[in-house]
């Protein structure tokens, strides 16, 4: 290889291991910029080492957000946390437009963070945007009871055996975050053993970047030590026989 083809390799070579290690730096630190700027506004002065020291300690409000948030939830869980919630939640449910959007922001954060739910755990594959081509999506929740009777009669079905409608999330690429929610028939899902993290690297990779095999990746490291094991007994070989080829 020519110099300008090592010095090509090389840079290319730093751009995959520097990228993604600088964007994690980033977006680590702003987020711990953003949480500090929100948080160490709300404490005292003379309770933050920042005001005794000459330099500020980045990620204390970080930590106090996260003790905060902990001690809520454990005076939550016992009976006078939960008494005061409920009361607070009473005064919420009597104010106009207040009561509707946390309504739905909490039944959207217990839905995603519950221990038991089963949101977004499953991906499977539907034909979009047409027949016979493939999109990935993530399974959401099955339809409630009247999306379920509401679909079953325009299908004909209704009192009788009609189809499972699950709800499908289908991502965007590159940014998933972004995509079309609809109910399908679970018969018209093809659902993959894979984990979601996978599923979102290949949106976002566009194809890119396939789901790993466990068993293959064994296999190759397996190849690999074998053949730096033979590499290694052969080099010993060769050692052992240098000696009697001087000898002789």
């Amino acid at each position: 290889m020519s110099a300008r083809g090592r010095l090509r390799t090389y840079f290319l070579t730093g751009i995959i291991v520097a990228g993604p290690l600088a964007i994690t730096i980033y977006i680590t630190w702003w987020i711990i910029a953003l949480i500090d700027g929100w948080v160490k506004p709300l404490v005292p002065a003379s309770y933050l080492p920042d005001h005794y020291l000459p330099f500020s300690i980045p990620g204390l409000g970080l930590v106090i957000a996260f003790v905060a948030v902990t001690l809520l939830g454990f005076l939550t869980a016992n009976l006078v946390g939960r008494s005061v919630v409920e009361f607070g939640e009473v005064l919420l449910a009597r104010t106009p437009v207040i009561s509707g959007l946390y309504r739905g922001l909490r039944q959207i954060f217990e839905t995603l963070f519950s221990a038991n739910g089963t949101s977004f755990r499953t991906v499977g594959l539907v034909q979009f945007p047409v027949k016979g081509t493939w999109s990935v999506v993530f399974l959401s929740a099955p339809a409630g009871s009247e999306v379920q009777s509401a679909l079953a009669k325009h299908d004909g079905t209704e009192g009788g055996q009609g189809n499972d409608y699950v709800g499908v999330f289908l991502p965007c690429a590159p940014n998933p975050t972004t995509g079309f929610f609809y109910y399908l028939p679970r018969s018209e899902i093809i659902e993959l053993n894979i984990s979601v993290d996978e599923a979102a690297k290949l949106v976002m990779s566009a194809g890119v970047i396939q789901p790993e095999d466990p068993q293959g990746r064994l296999h190759a490291m397996a190849a690999g030590l074998r053949s730096a094991q033979s590499e290694q007994d052969a080099a010993n070989e060769k050692a052992r026989r240098e000696p009697a080829r001087q000898n002789a």
